[in-house]
């Protein structure tokens, strides 16, 4: 799928960024960070004299919020819209970016009226709303370092997060819109706080939803009662480029979760360049929407800072894809006029199983770039995307990155990239990647199965800092199987085609070992879903006495295809085996109502693993609806 010439031709990317970057790596990224406001210049660019400690733009101060905000407003562009707030229940705002400033100000002066001061922690536990967005860009205006928690985490999850970080703030919301009805929120950080340590001194409230909720005198303060009466100037102060910005947490199926770090230069940079050129936004006349949760880091970088920092205009969604029905995302398209769409390939999927009828009913012609992110592609959706959101010729870029790599770091580029669906094809100008075996040797570009794993050999900007409080851990998770080459590994496989473009096979986890053979998780997926009567489907490893592990597969119908049992999971086993091998026919498929997801639309195969196993599930604190797991236990078959 080339790009077209029209689009090619006012692209904001150009194939001499690669050469660019190969001839002068430093000097490539240097370009970049002058993209930014510095109150004072940087003299490195990179220190990496103590690997795997990065130092990125050394001696260089800014200010983050300055940069999203200040800076746009006295350069003439205030009356820009920045956010375009849908609610759940129908309600909107259109906020400016001297409105935005406005209120961040505020809640800037509030805070430190609180006596925080620079380098302390909050915790911000809150839904898609405009004040989440404020609270994130308050706190990096002063140099505290935030930690958003996801707002669908338990009292028990969130209150780890507050202990970790040791938080001396939470804010929060009286509750959440969740389908049409009022959830608590303030009432989890009640619980959360009873049974943690007394770090957190004050817990700041927006009213959202107008629910009743239990008070603590003193420590509780309404978000209207406080911020919205602080002065409305604030003067910001630059910090150094490797000051904390924000922890966020990530679980792995064992032990507590790790706060990965990031700080400030070289975060906001590649945010900044990865937001610009992947998505070619033209901040005088695209609207953008990005569907992610602040809650996670796609939220972070491509709702918060990268946009921001851009001058973008943007939708901010507080809903589900589904309430009022299966129409609201198109109707939301339709009604601003959004031009770049950057949603999850489950989402897409779901909205496979729902039917292309639903967005034909509505104009999408105002879509011109489409994105993807959280996990590989199958080449069936992407197609899908492509027919039928694309209209057969917008561009996607599927997005392949992490919480710890903080930004994008293999994608096309729009206008330059001829793109195969499914491919991530190649690292961006200034990152570098390699494909190799256990031991560390190149593995050779081919059009067979024989895959590698995912390195990155070289520091980027906005590279994790480190894990909150456990360095030790930091040099254990990522750095300790590659160690004496000095690489990072991204625990993904993957593997190059014989034209040097790369695919991404998943988690190295759901990179299953069958006899010897390497099979992917999405490649076994991508072929039950290429089944006409198959809109989604999850695949794990389960422990095999014979093959070592074995493939099982849970498949949801779509609407108008029948359960004939052992007939259709019969058929949908030959159809894995003809389109991969024999090696990778199912062991078992299971057809199910639903997956086990959570709010951001991850498939929790973790959990489904637990499931094939035959052991009790582990923690499901982030899944959307924890019931979905009976219900797979019950219809199973």
């Amino acid at each position: 799928f080339p790009p077209s010439a029209e689009f090619a031709a006012a692209a904001n990317a150009d194939a001499s960024l690669y050469q660019r970057a190969a001839q002068d790596r430093e000097a490539f990224w240097a370009e970049q960070a002058a993209r930014l406001h510095w109150h004072h210049p940087f003299h490195q660019v990179l220190d990496w004299s103590q690997p795997p400690i990065a130092k990125w733009f050394v001696g260089g101060t800014l200010n983050i919020a300055y940069n999203c905000l200040d800076r746009h407003v006295l350069d003439g562009h205030g009356d820009q819209i920045a956010i375009h707030f849908e609610g759940e229940p129908g309600d909107t705002r259109a906020i400016t970016y001297r409105q935005l400033l406005t209120e961040t100000s505020q809640a800037a002066n509030y805070l430190t009226e609180l006596g925080l001061q620079p380098g302390d922690r909050v915790a911000i536990y809150m839904p898609m709303i405009p004040e989440a967005v404020i609270a994130m860009l308050a706190c990096a205006r002063l140099g505290l370092t935030h930690s958003v928690v996801f707002a669908g985490f338990s009292p028990t999850a969130l209150r780890q997060r507050i202990d970790d970080a040791g938080a001396r703030l939470v804010i929060t919301t009286d509750g959440q819109w969740r389908r049409g009805k009022p959830h608590p929120l303030k009432t989890a950080v009640d619980e959360a706080l009873h049974h943690t340590p007394h770090t957190v001194e004050h817990v700041l409230v927006v009213r959202r939803t107008g629910t009743d909720i239990p008070w603590t005198p003193h420590r509780d303060l309404w978000w209207h009662d406080t911020i919205t009466h602080a002065p409305t100037h604030h003067q910001p102060q630059p910090f150094d480029a490797e000051h904390p910005l924000f922890i966020l947490y990530t679980s792995g199926t064992t032990g507590k979760p790790k706060g990965i770090l990031h700080t400030t230069g070289g975060y906001l940079t590649q945010t900044a360049y990865t937001h610009h050129t992947v998505f070619d936004h033209k901040p005088d006349h695209d609207i953008y929407w990005c569907t992610a949760d602040i809650g996670w880091i796609t939220g972070h970088s491509y709702i918060v800072y990268g946009p921001l920092a851009n001058r973008t205009t943007q939708i901010l969604y507080e809903g589900t894809p589904n309430h009022p029905d299966e129409h609201r995302h198109w109707q939301i398209i339709e009604k601003y006029g959004v031009t770049i769409y950057y949603t999850a390939p489950t989402l897409i999927r779901t909205f496979m199983k729902w039917g292309k009828h639903i967005p034909a009913a509505h104009n999408l012609t105002s879509i011109r770039l489409l994105g993807s992110v959280g996990e590989p592609i199958n080449p069936e959706a992407w197609r899908w995307y492509h027919e039928n959101i694309g209209a057969n010729k917008t561009p996607i870029v599927d997005t392949w990155w992490q919480t710890e790599t903080g930004a994008i770091m293999i994608s096309p580029l729009p206008g330059i990239t001829t793109t195969k669906p499914g491919a991530a094809m190649t690292p961006l100008p200034g990152i570098s990647a390699q494909i190799v075996d256990e031991q560390g040797n190149p593995t050779p570009p081919t059009n067979t199965d024989t895959t590698g794993y995912l390195v990155l050999d070289q520091p980027w900007p906005a590279m994790l800092r480190g894990i909150w409080n456990d360095p030790q851990r930091y040099q254990d998770t990522y750095w300790h199987q590659y160690r004496e080459h000095g690489w990072y590994f991204a625990g993904d496989g993957a593997k190059l085609d014989t034209d040097g473009d790369l695919w991404i096979l998943g988690r190295i986890d759901d990179v299953m070992n069958i006899s010897g053979h390497r099979i992917s998780t999405a490649e076994v997926e991508s072929a039950l879903v290429g089944h006409h009567g198959v809109a989604e489907a999850a695949v794990v490893a389960a422990h095999d006495t014979t093959t070592g592990q074995a493939i099982v597969a849970f498949v949801i119908l779509t609407t108008d295809t029948p359960n004939t049992g052992d007939t259709l999971t019969n058929e949908l086993k030959t159809q894995v085996a003809t389109h991969i091998s024999p090696i990778a026919r199912p062991r078992e498929i299971h057809i199910v109502p639903e997956l086990p997801k959570t709010r951001s639309g991850k498939i929790m195969r973790r959990l489904l693993r637990d499931i094939a196993e035959g052991r009790q599930p582990g923690d499901t604190s982030t899944l959307l609806d924890p019931t979905i797991l009976t219900t797979i236990h019950t219809n199973k078959t």
